[in-house]
């Protein structure tokens, strides 16, 4: 599953969420823009001094800072707008840490809730972490495609992924399975699924073919 011991120690998640009652709360990790200001001692200046190029340089340099305040708060709220928006999709896998509860979740299903382009979500997505309870995991490891099961529950496409890898994980080293095998034993576990795409997801795991998995 997802946990900080296959990430790097030194992280920094940029979000952090918590469970208080039955209520998920998101918050940011770093500094918040709400609590920067502009320094009065500019605008003294500006009133202590009679240059007229001095007063118009000092009236540019405070419309700056304020502009980058604004953009700070305005990109904070995009932020926080995205990860709640990701919590309303995956609340269970958040409240649970079991990620056969994380649900199907598309750039799109997102971008869609909190009224964004795709490309915006993505951005976020591809680069900020979250810490829970259960680890910390980058934001992008959440999405994942829908697949729908022979009984009509629909799940995702990392369930079949990780069931894919603890079967190869345990299969006989000197015998391994090839992925007509893999294709029949995943068909035992409701995923009837081609060959084709046994092998694009074994290929995605960084998992070689039966030939190369053999040990004897």
């Amino acid at each position: 599953g997802f946990n900080n011991t296959s990430r790097p120690e030194y992280i920094n998640p940029d979000f952090s969420v918590r469970l208080e009652g039955d209520e998920l709360i998101a918050t940011l990790t770093r500094g918040s823009g709400r609590s920067l200001t502009v320094s009065s001692h500019y605008q003294d200046l500006i009133k202590k001094t009679s240059d007229k190029k001095a007063r118009e340089f000092l009236k540019q340099k405070i419309e700056q800072a304020r502009w980058f305040i604004d953009a700070i708060i305005k990109r904070e709220s995009t932020l926080l707008k995205v990860m709640n928006a990701i919590l309303s999709i995956q609340k269970d896998y958040f409240k649970s840490g079991d990620e056969k509860d994380l649900n199907p979740m598309k750039l799109d299903d997102v971008a869609l809730i909190v009224n964004m382009d795709r490309s915006t979500i993505s951005r976020v997505s591809n680069s900020k972490y979250v810490e829970t309870f259960f680890g910390t995991m980058l934001l992008k490891d959440l999405f994942s495609q829908a697949y729908r099961k022979d009984n009509g529950d629909v799940i995702s496409t990392r369930i079949i992924k990780q069931q894919l890898k603890e079967i190869i994980e345990n299969e006989d080293k000197r015998n391994p399975y090839t992925d007509n095998h893999l294709c029949d034993l995943l068909g035992q576990e409701e995923y009837h699924i081609a060959r084709r795409t046994v092998t694009k997801y074994r290929e995605s795991l960084g998992i070689e073919t039966s030939r190369y998995r053999k040990q004897l």
